[in-house]
């Protein structure tokens, strides 16, 4: 197990931003930076041995600072969508950024993927702080947030969130990394074999807000309590899938399967573990080839898909879905688990 840094580039205002990447004994390495706490490369093995990349991003800090989808990023202070970018909370009503229609996504204009996060290396892996102000982005509260990043020799990356408040505010972190565990054998994402443990779905209105309704998956094309390619029935949802999946889970809180995907072509299989209630799958359906990442690759409609563990979509503005309100003298705690494999399936 190993942990080395290396200087990535300076923010516009002059900020030196690192770049740390973490290898076990088994040649899996991640590359995160202190920027956005993004996970900007993730290489693992396919079922012959070859190493490949299997995250979208970009070869500099340029280009990061430039703009893009969230690509590694966490997202906070509140990940996903909040309605009309507004919320009451103890008899107040607090306004925060519409930066997604007339709704607020990610955190607002200046979320937690856009600030430089403050790095501790830690055993077999780095741990980033961020103190985010009182109504920064319009949220109340001084917050502070930390995300560890650490790996082992069973190939799984275990991401941990932890956050604390002086004031009640609504707080929801999850990475938006983007696979294609291809590495660049396929076009696009639509032959990955996806399993979700989920049973409900969050049904959305045209704006992708929840309208409240938890509709069961069955006989629906967001039942993948069977595992299906993901191209098999995508074009039966309208614009793609970018919906939140209802986990089942016989304790809250728990850490259990979320989702399985296999790739035929490399092999390579990823397991998704969490203790969040809630896991977005979106399929990259707004990837238009406008961006370049890595090597030059060009990122085409579904060439990445996201699973963002997380609690619900429009959480502050939906009493019935689990809560989301974070009190002085609590302590936010969530994780997530990626683990990797690869294996050769002969009847795939």
């Amino acid at each position: 197990m190993n942990v080395t840094k290396e200087v990535f580039g300076k923010t516009e205002d002059g900020t030196e931003v690192h770049l740390y990447t973490l290898t076990n004994d088994n040649g899996m390495t991640v590359k995160i930076t202190n920027y956005g706490a993004i996970i900007t490369s993730l290489v693992t093995k396919d079922k012959n041995g070859n190493p490949g990349d299997i995250v979208l991003g970009f070869d500099s800090l340029e280009s990061y600072l430039k703009g893009h989808p969230f690509f590694g990023a966490v997202a906070g202070r509140y990940a996903n969508r909040i309605k009309e970018g507004k919320f009451t909370l103890d008899g107040k009503e607090y306004k925060l950024a519409t930066n997604n229609g007339k709704n607020h996504l990610h955190g607002g204009i200046k979320g937690f993927d856009k600030v430089v996060w403050t790095p501790e290396e830690i055993n077999n892996g780095l741990k980033l702080t961020y103190k985010s102000k009182d109504m920064e982005e319009g949220y109340p509260g001084n917050l502070t947030a930390t995300v560890t990043y650490v790996i082992n020799d069973n190939n799984e990356l275990r991401i941990n969130y932890t956050a604390e408040t002086d004031k009640p505010t609504p707080v929801n972190l999850t990475n938006h990394s983007y696979f294609n565990l291809a590495a660049g054998q396929a076009k696009n994402n639509l032959d990955h074999v996806m399993f979700i443990q989920a049973d409900k779905y969050t049904v959305v209105d045209e704006t992708m807000i929840p309208t409240g309704e938890l509709r069961p998956v069955k006989g629906t094309p967001f039942d993948f309590t069977t595992p299906q390619p993901i191209g098999a029935r995508i074009e039966q949802t309208g614009g793609g899938y970018d919906h939140n999946f209802v986990l089942i889970k016989k304790t809250p809180g728990e850490m259990s399967l979320a989702a399985t995907v296999y790739e035929p072509t490399s092999g390579r299989v990823m397991e998704v573990y969490t203790t969040q209630p809630g896991v977005q799958f979106y399929a990259g359906n707004f990837l238009d080839g406008s961006l370049t990442g890595k090597g030059g690759v060009n990122y085409v409609k579904r060439y990445g898909f996201c699973l963002e563990t997380q609690h619900f979509p429009d959480s502050p503005n939906q009493a019935a879905f689990p809560s989301t309100i974070l009190k002085p003298g609590e302590t936010y705690k969530q994780a997530t688990i990626f683990k990797f494999s690869a294996e050769n399936r002969a009847n795939q």
